[in-house]
């Protein structure tokens, strides 16, 4: 015995619809694609704005004071606008030695805070955060 459902189901013709319709159909997943593509684009501009593209600073060497280093990230990062939830993955591309192991261990919370990746760092080399202020 069949399941009527299914005898239904297999005898449902498939609607005609006329080219107009199609090309309706057609135009509307175009749109969504195209505004799809525009926010794609318009996220990818935002994230050149808070890049290394606007924010050039050297690389730390291994004879750089890492305190005066620091300090010239910071003035520079707010002379250029850097938004701050940016500083810590700047400064920590940005350091080497003692300095980028100390931001490499940091948890991925930590590592996304500016303090917590300053703190790690300066604690690493051994400076007083509090002198450092």
């Amino acid at each position: 015995m069949e399941n009527p459902d299914l005898v239904a189901y297999a005898n449902m013709q498939p609607a005609a619809m006329a080219p107009a319709d199609i090309l309706g159909q057609n135009l509307q997943v175009l749109t969504q694609i195209l505004d799809l593509e525009q926010q794609m684009l318009d996220r990818q501009q935002d994230w050149l704005r808070h890049s290394l593209v606007v924010f050039k600073m050297p690389k730390m060497t291994r004879d750089d004071d890492l305190e005066a280093y620091i300090k010239a990230f910071e003035c520079h990062a707010l002379m250029t606008g850097l938004d701050k939830g940016y500083w810590a993955s700047q400064l920590g591309a940005l350091v080497v030695g003692k300095a980028q192991a100390a931001y490499r261990v940091l948890s991925r919370h930590d590592a996304r805070d500016y303090k917590s990746v300053k703190a790690a760092i300066l604690y690493r080399l051994e400076i007083n955060l509090e002198h450092y202020r």
